[in-house]
């Protein structure tokens, strides 16, 4: 062995301990930071609302059409917040046990039901969307589901970086089941938790929208972005001088427009909405016909351990 091998063999264990060392962090390092919610200061006025244990339920006389025409029945919009996973996009059981994962989500759950003759309607959608617009600018999840005598209907879209992910299943042979992807984009259904969240988050103008998957149901129309206008102005007629906006959507290809009446002032009370279409569904060149809603009662309430015979007497209370 020549002298210079040799002074590398000696070498190797130092220079070896020396990338040891180097490649550890020191004992006092501090921690990789988590994301939390502290990062995000909420505004008092809507943690106190929105943040007490409670949900807030709102119910609305409804006038629906469907097969060309109108069907009473009612709404109930139901508003609370929840800790969600940004992951698995469901409702965490244990929070605390996953702090980077959770993100504060507003939840509306949008019942509907209405008679058409003899047979009845239940609809509802879950839209469940970010309280931190500014860091989470799109909802995370929207499902609907619609069922009457003939059978029932499915739909779900998941946000999954740039796009949303939808699925459909429905008893129909011309829409079967579907899975596709479209680049995410603003939904109709998350103009009602924006609302309630932040009425100035809304784009006005020209936007890319995917409709309302309610009215993709009655419609039986496929899911995917259109071009609509949005614009607000102050309420006229029934909500004259009640500082009550009037949020519009209009859709020139579907020839579908909705306005949200909601107040001004937080936390932004959704008073009612109209939507226009031609009807029958399967009759695009057919009259324009309008569904009306208008809100009845509104309570606050922990609704999800009020499930005794001896609560019934709330559904009383909300006029349902």
């Amino acid at each position: 062995m020549n002298k210079k091998r040799f002074f590398l063999l000696l070498l190797l264990p130092f220079i070896l301990f020396s990338c040891q060392q180097t490649a550890q962090a020191p004992e006092d390092a501090p921690a990789e930071a988590e994301t939390t919610l502290s990062e995000f200061e909420i505004p008092k006025d809507f943690a106190a609302h929105w943040y007490d244990g409670l949900a807030e339920l709102n119910s609305y006389d409804l006038q629906q059409v469907r097969y060309g025409e109108i069907h009473e029945g009612h709404a109930v919009l139901i508003f609370v917040t929840e800790d969600f996973s940004k992951s698995k996009l469901v409702k965490l059981d244990n929070p605390g046990a996953h702090p980077a994962d959770k993100v504060s989500i507003l939840k509306l759950n949008d019942s509907r039901k209405f008679l058409t003759g003899i047979y009845p309607y239940s609809m509802m959608r879950s839209v469940f969307t970010p309280v931190d617009l500014k860091k989470h600018p799109n909802s995370l999840k929207l499902t609907t589901t619609s069922q009457e005598w003939c059978g029932h209907t499915f739909s779900q879209l998941s946000l999954d970086k740039n796009a949303y992910q939808m699925e459909l299943r429905s008893y129909f042979e011309s829409e079967g089941d579907v899975e596709k992807q479209f680049p995410k984009a603003l939904l109709e259904d998350e103009i009602w938790t924006r609302l309630r969240i932040d009425p100035k988050s809304i784009p006005m103008g020209l936007q890319e929208i995917v409709p309302s998957n309610l009215a993709a149901r009655l419609r039986h129309r496929p899911i995917r972005p259109e071009k609509a206008f949005i614009s607000v102005e102050d309420a006229s007629g029934e909500f004259a001088g009640e500082a009550v906006k009037k949020l519009s959507i209009d859709y020139s290809e579907e020839k579908r427009s909705l306005s949200i009446y909601y107040k001004e002032a937080f936390p932004f009370d959704i008073m009612g909405w109209d939507e226009s279409y031609a009807s029958p569904a399967w009759r695009p060149d057919g009259p324009q016909m309008t569904s009306k809603a208008r809100r009845k009662k509104s309570m606050r309430l922990d609704y999800w351990s009020r499930n005794s015979n001896s609560d019934r007497n709330l559904r009383d209370q909300l006029g349902i």
